[in-house]
């Protein structure tokens, strides 16, 4: 959903109270369709498969393209005006996940392939749909946004090595290919939206609507496409992976909150370290795996693109409640009332 990516008082934006209804119907329907795209994809099986092969590359460039759109050079000034929260946000994402990946592997003892997917996973960039999670937590949703755009234009290096370094002990893997498919589904289409933004600020700003949904189509055609060549591999191991997503997912909300504890920043900045670290674009990480890896590869950033999308409305409602509880006991102290100390 990178639309969503942009401040609450972004001029493209409607009011908050129609963003934050239009943020809600996303984060919903978003884990729906690619629950749908699943079904669709294990119905179809290899017909499918063979029907939409090379599909995947353009479809994640056209994600990208999509969240390129959505950014201005504004979203990046944040990096130099508050460097500590986006350098340690940053930091975490690629230092956590990819450690988080290694402990539920070793936890779990799983297969290599399977393995190896989760590791990737864990070394792939934010996820697109962060910003919009991070809004509907009430986290800092500019440094959403900056901690997304600068952990994807820096993907194209730091997802193959740390992919070479770590799940290369389980296959024999290509780093500079894999940077190669990065470069074109990622950085590339980043950067042309960029420009289309600049040049046409107009037409963009008449089509930024759009572009959640769109993202959103795109993803569940990746899921569908992903499922439909491992139909065999997940009726045998799709139990086994999905523990291991939550396990993986689980550990980046909690680690990436506890980062931001421990380099002492408010609880919004907590609230997005937790979702930034813990969303992962998981759908390039699915499609980078169905390229590079054995199939069974590909399951992990399959299913971890339907669960952290569930596991996000959760954590932003818990935050909800949380602010809901804060606000109660504040006008209690304000009236005097009984049981506040």
């Amino acid at each position: 959903m990178p639309s969503s990516s942009a401040p609450v008082d972004h001029p493209d934006l409607p009011a908050p109270s129609n963003q934050d209804r239009s943020a809600y119907i996303a984060s919903l329907g978003f884990p729906l369709l690619v629950i749908l795209g699943g079904v669709v994809g294990f119905l179809g099986g290899a017909d499918l498969s063979a029907a939409t092969s090379g599909w995947t590359n353009w479809l994640l460039g056209l994600i990208m393209f999509g969240m390129g759109l959505t950014l201005q050079p504004r979203d990046f000034v944040l990096v130099a005006k508050r460097p500590l929260p986006v350098l340690v946000g940053v930091v975490a994402q690629f230092a956590v996940m990819p450690l988080a990946a290694l402990l539920v592997v070793w936890v779990l003892g799983l297969p290599s392939a399977i393995a190896a997917g989760v590791v990737l996973v864990g070394c792939a960039p934010g996820g697109t749909a962060s910003n919009v999670v991070s809004y509907l937590a009430r986290g800092d949703l500019a440094l959403s946004v900056a901690m997304t755009s600068v952990s994807t234009l820096l993907a194209p290096l730091l997802t193959p090595l740390l992919t070479l370094w770590l799940a290369g002990q389980y296959m024999p893997l290509d780093g500079g290919s894999m940077a190669m498919s990065i470069v074109q589904v990622v950085l590339v289409p980043v950067v042309a939206g960029l420009v289309f933004r600049f040049l046409l600020p107009s037409v963009i700003a008449r089509i930024l609507p759009v572009l959640p949904w769109t993202s959103v189509f795109a993803i569940a055609a990746v899921v569908a496409i992903v499922v439909s060549g491992n139909r065999d591999n997940l009726l045998e191991a799709g139990l086994l992976v999905l523990v291991a997503v939550v396990l993986h997912n689980v550990l980046g909300l909690a680690l990436g909150y506890g980062a931001g504890l421990v380099s002492r920043q408010p609880v919004q900045v907590r609230r997005t370290m937790a979702v930034e670290v813990g969303m992962q674009n998981s759908g390039l990480a699915a499609g980078l795996a169905a390229q590079h890896m054995e199939p069974m590869s590909a399951l992990p950033g399959a299913i971890f693109s339907v669960w952290h999308n569930l596991s996000g409305a959760v954590f932003a409602a818990l935050c909800r409640a949380s602010d809901g509880r804060a606000a109660r006991r504040a006008d209690r102290a304000g009236d005097g009332s009984p049981g506040i100390h």
